[in-house]
């Protein structure tokens, strides 16, 4: 090993992913997914949990248009109970009084979870984003139907419209939710996972310093997914007609899981692409959309999204070795 090399640059590249919770960043590794939150003591607790999956499972993820969906649904029920510990830590530091010990952070948090907990907080998860997603199907095709339904009757142009609705609802409403203190402190968790996974694809050591150089910005990002599924969704609703607004909506309902499928392949495609200088520019809409999802992050945010990281890393080799 050459001077000033470091383990971690040795090590091939894994693709990892991750999302921003309060106060803190969870990563997904091959073995383990690993939530990283600092407490109001300013010390760093972690909140481990291994991934399991189910064989049949494991066997839709390899089918295209498939594994879209099922890896999303997974990553909304995983995600969640991670952001519930972050949540559930946040609510306690800010509860505590200042003359109680504080809380014994930079331990491994396992306990307190019954199985009902977690399945609760997980069905949850996957309802909530399926509630989304059809309330963000379903309002502006309606909205656009109320005002232009009899306007004109060229499909194409409903559906393009239908978009702009959709992207004018997204904007607003992520600006809107910027503005709050504790979400922007939570975008700026999701800019420092993005420059985290930037610097490990980059081979470069993990310190504050390098990362900082790195963008906020990420191919790979859940923000891109969102443009993407509307961009698709705009040319899949044009095969198909319809005679009244309810046929509208529910051809969309219908069509939700065929749109969520085409934008995650859209999206790892566009990531495949994205060192080539031609083709790179299929990514920009989802980078743009980063511009409002993510925050320039503190040095401090970037060394618990460093933390997180290398936790993750040094679990997944230990089970890696076991398994």
């Amino acid at each position: 090993m050459k001077d000033g090399d470091s383990p971690l640059s040795q090590e091939p590249r894994n693709i990892y992913g991750g999302q921003a919770v309060i106060e803190g960043v969870m990563f997904a590794g091959k073995h383990v997914n690993v939530t990283a939150v600092r407490r109001k003591n300013n010390e760093i607790m972690f909140y481990e949990v291994p991934r399991t999956s189910q064989p049949f499972l494991q066997k839709l993820k390899k089918i295209p248009l498939i594994r879209g969906i099922v890896g999303i649904l997974e990553s909304s029920a995983k995600g969640s109970q991670h952001l519930n510990f972050s949540m559930e830590a946040y609510a306690e530091d800010e509860t505590q009084d200042d003359d109680a010990p504080p809380a014994k952070a930079d331990k491994p948090e396992k306990s307190g979870w019954s199985l009902s907990m977690i399945v609760g907080v997980t069905v949850a998860g996957i309802l909530s984003f399926i509630a989304g997603k059809l309330v963000f199907t379903v309002v502006p095709a309606v909205v656009e139907e109320l005002i232009f339904g009899q306007t004109f009757s060229n499909r194409i142009v409903h559906n393009l419209i239908e978009g702009l609705i959709k992207i004018l609802f997204l904007l607003t409403y992520l600006y809107v939710i910027s503005l709050t203190p504790i979400v922007k402190r939570l975008f700026q968790y999701h800019g420092a996972e993005h420059k985290v996974i930037s610097a490990y694809e980059a081979g470069v050591p993990l310190t504050v310093a390098n990362v900082q150089r790195f963008t906020r910005l990420h191919y790979r990002c859940g923000s891109s997914f969102i443009v993407f599924s509307v961009l698709v969704g705009v040319i899949i609703y044009s095969f198909f007609t319809w005679d009244s607004l309810w046929e509208r909506v529910y051809i969309r309902i219908l069509l939700l899981p065929v749109v969520l499928g085409v934008s995650y392949e859209t999206l790892r495609f566009t990531n495949a692409l994205r060192d080539v200088p031609v083709l790179r520019f299929l990514g920009f809409p989802g980078l743009w959309l980063q511009k409002l999802t993510t925050k320039e992050p503190n040095d401090e945010q970037v060394a618990v999204s460093i933390a997180s990281f290398e936790r993750m890393l040094e679990i997944d080799r230990q089970m890696g070795k076991t398994a």
